[in-house]
């Protein structure tokens, strides 16, 4: 057990190292919702920004609205964690992005003890008329791999506005990862999904990302960037339809596999209902890229730090 102050102070720690900005959760100009397992250790609203929490048994319940006109200039820092090597963490999460209303979200999730640690996501997302959400997710897990991350997200994109969200795993053992996305895009919006994840030893990796393409000049990327090594596995399945005229899609895969037990698959999913809709696809997978490699190794480095040095471009 951790007293509030070590709880928070471990977690930041754990943040930091994930990537994130730690003086940022400090700044009370910058937006931001603190969580270790089911305790909201700090919150803090700015002007236009409104975060509603309820701590539940398991997790906890959020409801993060802009309201309509305002744009958020900074970042604002979401950081959920778990400290214990056990644990379950469910978090349900809802963000209304009003009309007109633009915000860049930055969550990371760090689990860096993690022996048995299962996290669930449930996210809703409504995007209003001509407002923009730019969604983060960075993950920091320890070298364990005894976490599950489980994230469902259903997104709304309203006429004219626009969603783009990155999920990112690639420090310690991924574990057993399942993300599963849907959005509907309206007239003239837009969506963009990334998904870069290294599973290493034992992980499970299975990437569905689906896009709605309902309104007329919707567009619609779903990127994906996977490598699996040791023993590990990956799924990537992206779908995009397009149902709304002159509506655009592209699905976008690379997975990298190195060893002779990591295994990969993709299977991207285009079905045009609209005839005056387009939609493109592309997908490669297979080892490292041997000039990279050589190319690499003529500068000095050794063939595994060649390796490492492309995969982590990969991964950028």
């Amino acid at each position: 057990m951790f007293d509030p102050r070590q709880e928070f102070e471990l977690l930041a720690e754990a943040y930091e190292k994930s990537g994130g900005q730690l003086d940022a959760l400090r700044d009370a100009q910058v937006g931001s919702l603190v969580v270790s397992l089911n305790k909201i250790l700090a919150k803090n609203e700015i002007p236009g920004l409104l975060i509603e929490g309820q701590e539940t048994a398991s997790g906890v319940r959020a409801r993060i609205t802009v309201k309509q006109g305002t744009v958020i200039e900074r970042p604002v820092h979401l950081c959920f964690g778990v400290l214990p090597k056990e644990g379950v963490q469910e978090v349900v999460a809802e963000f209304v992005i009003e009309d007109q209303a633009k915000a860049t979200f930055l969550a990371h999730c760090s689990f860096p003890n993690a022996v048995s640690v299962r996290h669930l996501m449930q996210g809703t997302v409504r995007v209003g008329k001509g407002a923009a959400m730019t969604y983060n997710e960075t993950h920091f897990h320890g070298d364990e791999g005894g976490v599950e991350v489980l994230p469902v997200m259903r997104v709304e994109v309203a006429e004219g506005g626009e969603f783009r969200s990155e999920f990112k795993l690639t420090q310690g053992a991924a574990g057993r990862v399942e993300i599963d996305y849907e959005v509907r895009v309206g007239d003239h919006g837009l969506c963009e999904l990334y998904a870069k994840v290294y599973g290493k030893q034992n992980d499970s990796i299975r990437v569905k990302e689906s896009i709605y393409l309902d309104g007329g000049g919707a567009r619609g990327l779903a990127k994906s960037r996977i490598v699996v090594t040791d023993r590990a596995e990956s799924e990537v399945v992206g779908e995009i339809v397009g149902n709304g005229p002159s509506s655009r899609g592209h699905v976008d895969c690379v997975e990298i596999v190195q060893g002779k037990q990591a295994r990969a698959s993709a299977v991207p999913m285009l079905r045009v209902v609209d005839e005056t809709a387009k939609l493109t696809h592309e997908a490669a997978i297979g080892s490292v890229d041997k000039k990279q490699v050589e190319t690499l190794m003529a500068r000095g480095l050794t063939e595994s730090e060649a390796v490492e040095v492309v995969v982590q471009g990969l991964l950028r």
